[in-house]
């Protein structure tokens, strides 16, 4: 028997994504909205309802209209807009961090899909804090290069159609100067933060592709780089989609580079640790609509429905 899925927002970005990597699985059956009615309640309930797995790519706003159009107790909303992160009836869909995550997937009906500079950000931080490795009220920061197709069809039309000649744009920017970003509360509470964190995110010209950095002085943390590492390595060991790599990015650089683009096409985040005596950096290397988006949401899919969680997925 077939699993009916319904990708609520399927036109956007992140929901043509998940539909790719759905659309060829004999297990599933997935309903499709008249683009006439895309719009429309009634429509948008009757197909929430009969779903067993409802994905959410909208607007906040529209994201909580759909949850509460379902008026069942069996469908799982699987929500990828920022709309439900913080709340903590909401399971945060990270299965790999922390040893009963999966199982807390597996058994709810409300996921909330980590936003992508959050999930590099909090993949080593979370479990650094949570095993003592660094204080909840240690003073963060952290950057993030990120591929401009995150910011929706708006901006890939943007950087696609009407940058040519003009080199302000080829070159990378920093935005969110407000220093407000949608993902920093997320990042505070899921992470166990004291208070959040100094948020620099870098907008490249590249369509996809993440590196997240978070510098580190060893001083106000008392461990080695080596320590961070090992702690890391120990933690994430056997995990098919989060690959801890050697120290100081031995074997993995190109040129002594490490670039955005290498987990692209992939449901992979390779994490690494640079560091000397004084200082260490933390770095997160994802696809952002892969582990940072649609490959994230169809990995909790998965769990849910109790199938390999690899299904459909690349690493």
């Amino acid at each position: 028997m077939k699993h009916k899925i319904f990708v609520d927002g399927q036109e956007g970005t992140t929901g043509l994504e998940i539909y790719q990597r759905l659309e060829k699985r004999p297990d599933l059956e997935l309903l499709r909205i008249d683009p006439d009615k895309r719009k429309d309640p009634a429509e948008r309930k009757r197909l929430a309802n009969e779903a067993d797995i409802v994905f959410l790519c909208l607007p906040d706003d529209a994201a909580r209209e759909t949850v509460s159009l379902v008026d069942n107790d069996t469908t799982c909303v699987i929500d990828a807009s920022t709309a439900h992160r913080t709340n903590p009836d909401w399971v945060y869909g990270i299965p790999e961090l922390a040893k009963n995550q999966r199982e807390r997937i597996q058994n709810s009906r409300r996921i909330s899909v980590p936003g992508c500079h959050a999930t590099g950000f909090i993949v080593p931080v979370t479990p650094l804090i949570a095993g003592g490795m660094i204080p909840a009220d240690y003073p963060f920061s952290f950057q993030s290069l990120t591929g401009y197709s995150g910011g929706g069809k708006k901006l890939i039309a943007y950087y696609e159609q009407e940058i040519a000649g003009r080199d302000t744009v080829n070159a990378p920017r920093l935005y969110a100067t407000g220093l407000t970003h949608k993902h920093l509360p997320e990042v505070t509470m899921r992470a166990g933060l004291a208070a959040p964190p100094v948020f620099t995110p870098v907008l490249a010209n590249i369509y996809k592709g993440m590196l997240v950095t978070v510098p580190l002085q060893l001083a106000g943390i008392r461990k080695t780089a080596q320590e961070l590492h090992a702690f890391l390595e120990d933690h994430y060991r056997g995990e098919t989609f989060v690959r801890v790599m050697p120290f100081a990015g031995e074997n993995s650089l190109e040129d002594n580079y490490l670039h955005p683009m290498g987990c692209n096409e992939t449901n992979r985040l390779d994490l690494f640790v640079f560091g000397n005596d004084t200082q260490a950096v933390l770095a997160s290397r994802l696809d952002n609509l892969g582990k940072g988006a649609s490959g994230a949401a169809v990995q909790c899919m998965n769990i849910r429905l109790g199938v390999d969680e690899k299904t459909g997925l690349t690493w």
